[in-house]
């Protein structure tokens, strides 16, 4: 593991907990093509849930994931435990990709992880905060962010980027 964000040369070197509670190192993905997503379940996005799903069932069979880490640092938007998250996303959205433990994704207490993803692609002007819920991040499969996509992107607008790289 790496021992600070700007000694990480990938992804990899991060651990995040799963919605159930258990340790996950982010190198169990090594070789796969990763969106990573901060989420949120009374957003105006939220309905991305079900375009996320849809990513995640047309190429998970081709080395893709979606990493659903939700967040209640914007405006109150994800108040839930993990069990009503997890409940909500497959009950309303059908979600079967990974989900993750509740974090914050800006601050003094950002999760290393996204620590990491907003230095290597900050958004519009340089800004490294993540502006809102559902900010995607794309990742190659040897663990290098590519791309950083706003909260407004649609996932199903994804799929060409997802296409080009999944081969």
């Amino acid at each position: 593991m790496a021992s600070s964000v700007a000694e990480a040369d990938s992804i990899y070197g991060f651990e995040a907990t799963t919605i159930m509670g258990l340790p996950k190192p982010i190198g169990d993905y090594r070789g796969k093509l990763l969106l990573i997503v901060n989420t949120a379940s009374k957003c105006g996005f939220t309905p991305q849930y079900a375009g996320l799903q849809e990513l995640y069932e047309t190429y998970h069979d081709r080395g893709f994931e979606v990493l659903g880490f939700p967040c209640n640092q914007f405006m109150n938007q994800e108040p839930g435990s993990s069990e009503e998250i997890q409940q909500f996303c497959r009950v309303n959205y059908g979600v079967t990709f990974p989900m993750f433990d509740k974090i914050d994704v800006n601050g003094a207490n950002a999760h290393p992880l996204y620590k990491y993803l907003k230095n290597q692609v900050p958004g519009a002007l340089g800004v490294k905060a993540i502006k809102w819920n559902f900010t995607k991040f794309l990742v190659d499969r040897e663990g290098h962010v590519l791309k950083r996509f706003a909260p407004s992107v649609e996932p199903k607008e994804i799929g060409p980027d997802i296409e080009a790289l999944i081969n």
